[in-house]
């Protein structure tokens, strides 16, 4: 990119394939993909207006802006974090290193919660998104279930500002409350009378012993505390959930969780030692070889 000719400008083309070739020579995930949404970040326009555009040529603020870019992208950097944004359950999040970028494995987790309301249909169920990141499972599934009311909590003080603002951007704001809390330790203002009826969670499920052996661009630059606990086996946020949750879910309350693709036996064994729990279902998508969602039904106090 950086030996323009004078016989072949950098049109919007020319740096799609470059840039494509580029990131298939560097071991980036999905190079054209990444190629497209960083072209459309620089150029200021939609992904499919590129193909419209392609003997568009860049000027040299788009071209620097490019280069920059791509060099990071190349040494891993997620393009979420670069131009910012991620799309999720259709809809688009505002992203940082401060928080875990949206995966399609955690749609699941949403639909089911999505599915769980939409059977009680005359019943406003009130929701806890416990290590909400991002905000995109409580704005989800505030979008698409008009009659839940929800709690968002994080332990980190800037992921909450940024589902704030993407629960603003989604106009569902006022359904959602906000809050820092270090897991179930929640100010009591913002549990329901008699608790939750679902508690949802992605939470850190990586044991510690793994954490070196994950993709660069995650181990690098996701942030470690949404992905593994100091000292886990990957099971000890379950743990927590298992024997905690009693002060604020309600006796019959869901509890819905995602997991790592080698978890779908010892997270349900987890439940099953309290003998609290009863174990509704284990989910997946069709696409996803993987087990990724598991539901709980709390069956006493």
């Amino acid at each position: 990119m950086s030996q323009e000719t004078a016989n072949e400008a950098w049109t919007i083309g020319r740096l799609l394939r470059w840039t494509t070739g580029w990131f298939e020579q560097h071991g980036v995930d999905a190079p054209r993909l990444s190629a497209e949404l960083l072209l459309a970040h620089t150029f200021g326009c939609k992904k499919i207006e590129l193909y419209t555009r392609f003997e568009h040529v860049a000027n040299p603020e788009q071209l620097t802006t490019m280069r920059e870019l791509v060099r990071k992208a190349a040494e891993h950097m997620p393009v979420a974090y670069l131009i910012g944004r991620k799309e999720f359950f259709s809809l688009e999040f505002e992203v940082s290193p401060a928080v875990l970028i949206p995966r399609p494995e955690t749609e699941t987790l949403v639909q089911r919660v999505i599915d769980l309301c939409r059977a009680r249909p005359d019943e406003p169920l009130a929701i806890l998104d416990l290590g909400t990141g991002s905000g995109c499972i409580a704005v989800a599934i505030a979008k698409y279930v008009p009659t839940a009311d929800l709690v968002a909590s994080d332990a980190s003080a800037e992921a909450v500002e940024i589902a704030r603002h993407n629960a603003e951007r989604h106009g569902v704001a006022e359904r959602i409350a906000f809050c820092v809390a270090d897991g179930l330790a929640l100010e009591a203002a913002v549990v329901p009378l008699g608790g939750f009826d679902v508690i949802a969670s992605n939470p850190p499920y990586i044991a510690e012993a793994d954490f070196d052996a994950l993709p660069r661009n995650v181990r690098d630059y996701e942030p470690r505390a949404s992905l593994t606990l100091p000292g886990s086996d990957g099971l000890a946020f379950y743990r927590r959930l298992a024997a905690e949750c009693g002060g604020c879910l309600k006796p019959d309350g869901s509890i819905l969780v995602e997991i790592g693709h080698d978890q779908s036996q010892s997270v349900p064994a987890i439940f099953a030692e309290t003998r609290h729990f009863t174990h509704v279902g284990t989910y997946r998508d069709p696409t996803d070889p993987h087990d990724r969602v598991v539901h709980f039904q709390r069956t006493g106090a």
